[in-house]
Formats: structure tokens, sequence, C-alpha cells
């Protein structure tokens, strides 16, 4: 599927200003794919479609998870999570992308995973990081993500998993497996600096 195409799909499921955060995710992911040596194509195609759920009804959005037999754990979860794997579903049934890759990045966009691929690490990055994001910590990111993708993603599940247990949320079991899964594997500074 050709970039525009892709587009013009997405901005008839997106608010305008969930559309220009989906341009900016799609720019910011080609760019860490060209830079960290990850199909562009692949980057593109789940950046553009990485939201194509969020605006769906919880209720339909529930049903998908029961009958496609997701972790039944996701229906206690907020469901600000639900869009990234239920959106994996749809894309394939409603828009015939198949690829395993792009529907696993859209699936793990908000969660992480552990062993998380070079292109979920893009997305999820991406996401974390565009443009159009300003809050606390998001500069430092940005400049880490210029010389090391598994920093950068560490840091955005440090400062993610700080913001929710601040504000009294549950935090998904995949979302401590993956920053789990960063420090055991070793070659992460997990030195916090809250300033």
């Amino acid at each position: 599927m050709e970039r525009n195409e892709a587009i013009a799909i997405i901005k008839e499921h997106l608010p305008e200003k969930r559309f220009i955060h989906t341009l900016g995710v799609m720019e910011t992911a080609i760019q860490l794919a060209k830079t960290y040596h990850c199909d562009e194509k692949q980057a593109e195609l789940a950046a553009i479609f990485h939201d194509y759920a969020k605006y769906r009804p919880a209720e339909e959005m529930k049903q998908i998870i029961i009958k496609e037999g997701m972790p039944k754990e996701l229906l206690a979860f907020n469901t600000e999570i639900w869009h990234g794997p239920v959106g994996a579903v749809l894309i394939k049934n409603e828009i015939g992308i198949d690829d395993e890759d792009i529907l696993n990045a859209i699936r793990y966009h908000t969660t992480g995973r552990p062993g998380m691929t070079t292109l979920e690490k893009v997305i999820f990055l991406a996401d974390y990081i565009e443009p159009g994001r300003s809050f606390p910590g998001v500069e430092e990111i940005r400049e880490l993500a210029k010389t090391d993708l598994d920093g950068a993603v560490f840091r955005s599940l440090q400062n993610t998993i700080i913001f929710l247990a601040k504000k009294g949320f549950a935090i998904y079991k995949d979302t401590f497996d993956t920053y789990n899964s960063f420090l055991l594997k070793g070659g992460i500074n997990p030195s916090y600096d809250k300033s």
C-alpha cells in the first residue's frame, strides 16, 4: 500500500489533532528506521496505522478482545492500551495488511513487550517522541534516540511507569516485563534524573 492511500484511509478514522500526531509519528518512524537499518516502508505503514482503532467505541474493542482470545487481563486495564492489539486485528481484517511485523509493531506500540524487534522499538519510540509531544523528559529521549535505540525505549518505559504510578494507575504487565527485559539483558543505564 502506498503512503498517500494509507494516509487517506487513516484520515477518515482520526480527529484532526490525532491525524497531525500520526503524521509526526510517521516522519519520526521513517527517520528512526533509517538510523537503525529497519525497513522504512514497514515503519511508514505501521506508523500511519498505529492509532487506527483509538477512537473505536470501548464496547466494540472489548468484544474484539474477547472474540480474538486476547489476554483477559487486558479488560481490567484502561481502554487506552486496547487500541494497539485491537488495531492490529482491525487493520488485518479491514485494511488487508497481513505483514506480521507491521501488525506486531501496532499491537505493542502502547505496552511494549520483551524481545521487541527493531521495528517494534521504532514505532513505540516514534509514538513517544514525535515532534508534537511536549512533556518533561521528552527532549532528553529525543537526543538519546539519535544514538541509542534501546536506551531511548528503556527511558520512555521508565518515564511511563513513573508517570502512571504517580497518577495511581494500574500498569500493564507487558510494560513491566519489557522494562525488566531491557535491564536484565544489560547495557542499559538505569539511572533516573527527574530534573
